[in-house]
């Protein structure tokens, strides 16, 4: 808990300062397998999301990972998705690294189970309501233990588990009001890539929320699934862990993108877009 608290005072500090040039701020995108990902450190991250959070702007905030950018190769509707962001954040490591080898010098990468966390931790001091969209109610109920429990000031909007599969017009009107009405300024979406993301594409400015798709965050922080140890984080592994614990759903994702990732990377030539 101390080191929480002390992270979260770094980050506010740091965010107050970085929020008084956010309006002036420039954004700088590098292209990785044609994706637009943003060049931003931690600091700024965090800051426009508050900013656009303080005002209640439609936003929407994508973590690309190698899956993303490569499924965005293949779905034109997907890749307009990403292209239209208002911040894609480098999740993936190898995203980051492409960046740092572009010119890009000392992008970290932006993962979304920390961003999450450290953003909760403002959310907290300046009064933010969040809300969440995805995943099971068990999960999302004892996410809402842990962020009370790291955030007791925290609040919370709704939290909201849509059916697995297609819903009607009249059940996606009435979810998107209850957002609304709950004076949500971020929705952390958890649906899957590249689900979230088209998602918040399609809900842009219907919902009056920052939304930011932080897939398997949510699940993370609820304490359902383990999060990969920090050395193999560091070192740009941290698939490598999802894929030993979940090897029958992500053995052929892991397989097919990370090979495709490479050999685009390598041979930027052959089959672009």
């Amino acid at each position: 808990m101390l080191a929480r608290l002390d992270m979260a005072g770094t980050v506010q500090v740091q965010c107050q300062m970085s929020l008084m040039v956010e309006s002036s701020r420039r954004r700088v995108t590098r292209l990785v397998l044609g994706a637009p990902i943003d060049e931003v450190t931690w600091n700024d991250s965090v800051a426009r999301i508050s900013a656009w959070a303080g005002r209640r702007e439609s936003r929407c905030v994508n973590f690309c990972n190698v899956h993303s950018v490569v499924t965005a190769l293949g779905a034109w509707r997907y890749f307009d998705a990403i292209e239209s962001g208002d911040l894609n954040l480098p999740d993936g490591a190898p995203i980051a690294w492409v960046m740092r080898s572009a010119g890009a010098t000392g992008q970290p990468r932006i993962s979304g189970p920390d961003l999450m966390w450290r953003y909760l931790a403002v959310a907290e001091r300046e009064g933010h309501v969040v809300s969440f969209y995805g995943d099971t109610e068990d999960t999302l109920h004892r996410l809402r233990a842990e962020m009370l429990r790291a955030f007791p000031g925290l609040r919370i909007g709704v939290l909201l588990s849509p059916p697995f599969g297609p819903i009607s017009a009249a059940q996606d009107a009435d979810d998107v009001c209850r957002i609304n009405d709950a004076g949500s300024q971020v929705l952390f979406v958890a649906l899957g890539c590249p689900k979230q993301e088209l998602w918040m594409d399609a809900h842009r400015r219907r919902v009056q929320a920052t939304m930011l798709g932080v897939g398997a965050a949510v699940a993370t922080h609820a304490g359902v699934i383990r999060r990969a140890p920090v050395w193999m984080q560091h070192c740009g592994l941290e698939w490598l862990h999802r894929l030993l614990s979940e090897p029958r759903r992500l053995a052929r994702r892991y397989l097919f993108t990370n090979s495709a990732f490479v050999l685009r990377i390598l041979f930027p030539g052959r089959g672009a877009r």
